[in-house]
């Protein structure tokens, strides 16, 4: 809701520790290093899921490794193994709770891929369900989220099929 009001981030205390400049590298293995962990859902050895701040559908959430790796070939074999193994619990995990129709699932790999955030390699899982495009987002401009996204991530963890 804050993005919806158009709220921008708060800044941190002039004497808290600095933050690395990449959202995903602020995610930890450890909740209790973490300082941008209200939307994960799961976090495993080398990799985890979150919900995308600004999701194109509710569920919408990434997987992907906690080392900044821009791209799939610099994913170590555990890291891979846990990245596939994640996204097969995400969709599984989705299906159980939402019903999609659909999914669509990838990589934007570098900047012109259309990766915003393309230096840390993240996968997208996005339920698609039939007339999720319709005239709202065509001609309004707008998409309608049922559900904040604090709802959804506990829904998701609750319910997640790992």
């Amino acid at each position: 809701m804050s993005y919806v009001r158009g709220e921008e981030d708060v800044e941190p205390p002039a004497h808290a520790e600095p933050r690395p400049a990449c959202p995903f590298c602020r995610i930890t293995r450890d909740p209790a290093t973490s300082t941008d962990d209200a939307l994960v859902v799961v976090r495993g050895e080398a990799a985890y899921a979150v919900l995308n701040l600004y999701p194109y559908n509710p569920g919408h959430l990434m997987v992907l490794p906690y080392r900044h790796v821009a791209d799939y070939t610099d994913l170590d074999d555990a890291e891979t193994d846990e990245v596939a193994a994640l996204t097969k619990a995400a969709l599984r995990t989705i299906r159980v709770v939402s019903q999609p129709h659909a999914f669509n699932v990838g990589l934007n790999l570098g900047g012109a891929a259309g990766g915003s955030l393309s230096g840390h390699l993240h996968q997208h899982v996005v339920p698609r369900w039939s007339g999720d495009a319709n005239f709202m987002t065509v001609i309004a401009g707008t998409k309608t989220l049922p559900q904040l996204l604090g709802d959804t991530r506990d829904l998701l963890a609750e319910h997640w099929q790992g």
